[in-house]
Parts: C-alpha cells; sequence; structure tokens
C-alpha cells in the first residue's frame, strides 16, 4: 500500500505546480494585445500561445514596422522567466529575468547578474494603461506608461 500512498501524494504535488504554474501565468493575460507608449510611436505586442506568451517590441519609422526586440515569457523549472533579445546586444541572446513572487502590487522580472538592467517591472494601472519601469543598480533607470491600442 506505501507505493500507492508515494504515488498519489506525488500526483497531489504535481496538481498543485500544475495549478500555480497556470494561475501565475494567466495573471499575465492583460499583456495580450498591442500596447502603445505614450507620446512616442513604439509599440509592445504581446499573443499567448498555451502557457507562452511572445511578443515584440516595434518602432514605426516613416511609416515603416522595425522591430527592435523580441520577448518571451514561460514557465521554467518552476519559475516565470521573462526573455528579452534584443539583436545588437548580448550576442543576440535572450537574457533570462526571473519573475519575483514576493513583489505583489507589481510584475517583477530580476536578474541581479546582468548589468543593465536588473529588473523588468510591470505594473496595471488599469485594463487599458501599464506603468513599465527598467530598472539598474540603486533602482536607477526609467519608466513609461503604454495604453492598450
Amino acid at each position: 500500500m506505501k507505493p500507492i500512498h508515494f504515488l498519489s501524494t506525488y500526483l497531489i504535488l504535481i496538481g498543485i505546480i500544475i495549478s500555480c504554474k497556470t494561475q501565475d501565468m494567466v495573471k499575465l493575460d492583460f499583456l495580450v494585445g498591442t500596447w502603445k507608449m505614450e507620446d512616442k510611436e513604439t509599440y509592445e505586442v504581446w499573443e499567448k500561445e498555451g502557457n507562452t506568451f511572445k511578443g515584440h517590441v516595434y518602432k514605426l519609422i516613416k511609416g515603416e514596422k522595425h522591430i527592435t526586440e523580441t520577448l518571451e515569457i514561460k514557465f521554467i523549472e518552476g519559475n516565470i522567466i521573462y526573455s528579452p533579445t534584443v539583436p545588437d546586444q548580448n550576442d543576440g541572446k535572450a537574457i533570462p529575468f526571473r519573475h519575483n513572487r514576493s513583489i505583489k502590487d507589481l510584475i517583477s522580472f530580476e536578474n541581479k547578474a546582468h548589468d543593465f538592467p536588473k529588473k523588468i517591472q510591470y505594473k496595471v494601472i488599469s485594463d487599458t494603461r501599464i506603468h513599465i519601469s527598467v530598472l539598474g543598480e540603486d533602482e536607477e533607470g526609467f519608466s513609461y506608461y503604454m495604453v492598450k491600442q
């Protein structure tokens, strides 16, 4: 009987982990869509494919779309990982930022080993407005608002 008890405990634990993963990822559903930076022709576009969010940032220059960054958020080894890729930085490789679950009033992705940024934070202001902060050492950096299109 002990192997069955172990198996059922294991299955319950797996169910709880999957449930937590799904709940955490659902909290990011607000991202889906196109967001425009206030006062600039810069856009962030997100789609959800299963439990993975894929996106990109682009600028409109003379009516042409120029992608400046690709984005991905997915669940890896028990963590939500935000991975931006900027073509002309970091040898074109994605840099992983881990979701800091201890911060409750915003969504903070962090990589303290990275030079800049060390944190990328999203704060939901309303259904159509978010505030994004890109921070380095001593919380210095820049921030901006985006409006859902």
